[in-house]
C-alpha cells in the first residue's frame, strides 16, 4: 500500500519479478499505463520499494548472479542505480554458533516519517536489517537476530517453503518508531513483536490456527503469508496465513479468525492481503486453492479476488474481467497493492507474468501488462514532480 504524494498525480505501478523489474507509469485518470524496463535484467528482483517519505528514492531487493544477495538505490526515480556498500548480511559466527548467511533481501520498509532516512529489511534465512542512511549501510539487528531464543524462531536452510523460510511484513506504528511487527514463514515462525526499537522481541501469535502441528495453538510456528496495520487505526492488524484469514485488535491481543466466513467452495487460504489507506475495515484478499496437495492455484482455475467492507463478517466476490475459467495461476504474498485515489485503485501481479489493475476497487479488472517474468511483488505509488 504506503501511497505518496504527488503533485502530478502521477501513478507507478513498481512490479518485481524473477527475471528482473519493471515500472508501469499511468496518467493521472488511471486509464493509460506504459512500460519501463527491465531493470536488471536476468537477476532475481524480489523487492522494489518508493520512499514515501521523498517520493523520488528507490530501493530495490536483488539476488544477482555475480554479486549475490544485495540491495540496489536509485536517487532519480530508477534512470542510475549504485549498490549498496555494505549490503544486508549475518555478522561472523563465533567458535560454537550456528552459521548463517543471507541468501536473499526479500523484503524492504522504509522507517517511521521521523527518521528520514532509515529502513528495514528481511531476509531468507530470517534475519532483520536496518539502515540509517538511506539504504547504503545495512547493519544486523542483534536484537533479533542474536536473540536468546531466535535458534527456536528461526531455521538457518534457505529451504522448505519454495523460496526458502523468509521474515517478512516488517510494520512500523505509526505513533512510535520503536514499535514494530515482523512475520515469519517457516519452521518457527509466527508474528513478533517489539516495543523497544528492536533490542527484544516476543511471539504474537494467540489465537492463531496451526493445522499441521500436534499443537493447533503454540506460542510460536505459525505460518503468516502477509501481515498488514492500518495507518489510521494502528491497534487494528489483519493476516493472510497458511490456515486462514485473522484480525486482531491489539488492545487484546488475540487473533480472530474472519477468513472463516469466506464461501467455503473457496476457503480462506492465500498469500496477500491489502488495505483501504481510509476505510480500516476494507480488506482485499486473493483467494488461493488450499486443499490436500496445496497446487496454490486460483481455487477451480477461476480468479477472483475478495472484499470485505465489515472487518471479517462477510465477503464478496470481485471477478468481473478476469478469466472465467482455466486460469491456474498464484498471487504472491507481496504481489497486490492498493493506490490512493478515490476511487482506489487495485493491482496485483501473478505468477504467469502478468499484472492486473482495477480503478474502482475490485468491481472491474483489466489486464495492463502480459508476458512478464514471474511477478514476486507489486507496490502502487505516487511520484514526486
Amino acid at each position: 500500500m504506503r501511497p505518496a504524494a504527488s503533485s502530478s498525480g502521477a501513478l507507478v505501478v513498481l512490479v518485481a519479478t524473477r527475471k528482473g523489474a519493471f515500472v508501469l507509469e499511468s496518467d493521472p485518470a488511471r486509464e493509460h499505463f506504459g512500460i519501463r524496463g527491465p531493470i536488471l535484467l536476468g537477476h532475481v528482483v524480489h523487492h522494489l520499494m518508493l520512499d514515501p517519505r521523498d517520493g523520488r528514492t528507490l530501493l530495490l531487493a536483488a539476488r544477482t548472479g555475480h554479486l549475490g544477495p544485495t540491495v540496489f538505490r536509485s536517487i532519480d526515480r530508477g534512470e542510475t542505480w549504485s549498490e549498496a556498500v555494505r549490503p544486508p548480511a549475518f555478522r561472523k559466527a563465533e567458535p560454537g554458533e550456528r552459521v548463517r548467511a543471507v541468501d536473499h533481501v526479500f523484503w524492504l520498509e522504509p522507517g517511521h516519517p521521523r527518521e528520514p532516512d532509515v529502513w528495514w529489511a528481511g531476509t531468507s534465512p530470517e534475519g532483520l536489517f536496518r539502515s540509517e542512511d538511506g539504504g547504503r549501510h545495512w547493519d544486523p539487528v542483534a536484537g533479533f537476530n542474536d536473540h536468546p531464543r531466535n535458534a527456536e524462531w528461526t531455521r538457518v536452510e534457505a529451504t522448505g517453503t519454495p523460496d526458502g523460510p523468509v521474515l517478512h511484513s516488517i510494520t512500523l506504528d505509526p505513533r512510535d518508531a520503536k514499535h514494530l511487527y515482523i512475520a515469519m514463514s517457516g519452521t518457527g515462525g509466527g508474528v513478533f513483536e517489539t516495543t523497544d526499537g528492536g533490542r527484544d522481541w516476543k511471539p504474537l501469535n494467540a489465537g492463531c490456527r496451526v493445522d499441521f502441528l500436534p499443537d493447533p495453538f503454540p506460542e510460536y510456528g505459525q505460518d503468516p503469508h502477509c501481515v498488514r496495520l492500518h495507518p489510521l487505526a494502528p491497534d487494528l492488524l489483519y493476516q493472510q496465513n497458511h490456515c486462514g484469514i485473522y484480525s486482531m485488535d491489539r488492545r487484546e491481543g488475540r487473533w480472530i479468525r474472519i477468513g472463516e466466513n469466506m464461501p467455503p467452495e473457496v476457503g480462506d487460504i492465500g498469500f496477500p492481503v491489502t488495505l483501504h489507506p481510509r476505510d480500516p475495515r476494507t480488506v482485499w484478499v486473493f483467494p488461493m486453492d488450499g486443499t490436500d496437495v496445496w497446487p496454490r492455484t486460483s481455487p477451480g482455475g477461476r480468479p477472483a479476488v475478495y472484499v470485505t467492507r465489515d472487518a471479517g463478517r462477510t465477503w464478496m466476490r470481485l471477478d468481473r474481467g478476469l478469466p472465467a475459467e482455466q486460469a491456474w495461476l498464484t498471487v504472491k504474498r507481496q504481489a497486490m497493492s492498493a493506490d490512493s485515489h478515490d476511487p482506489v485503485g487495485l493491482y496485483f501481479g501473478t505468477t504467469s507474468g502478468e499484472v492486473w489493475a482495477s480503478a474502482d476497487e475490485g468491481a472491474t479488472w483489466r489486464c495492463i501488462a502480459r508476458h512478464l517474468p514471474e511477478i514476486y511483488a507489486i507496490e502502487a505509488a505516487g511520484c514526486a514532480s
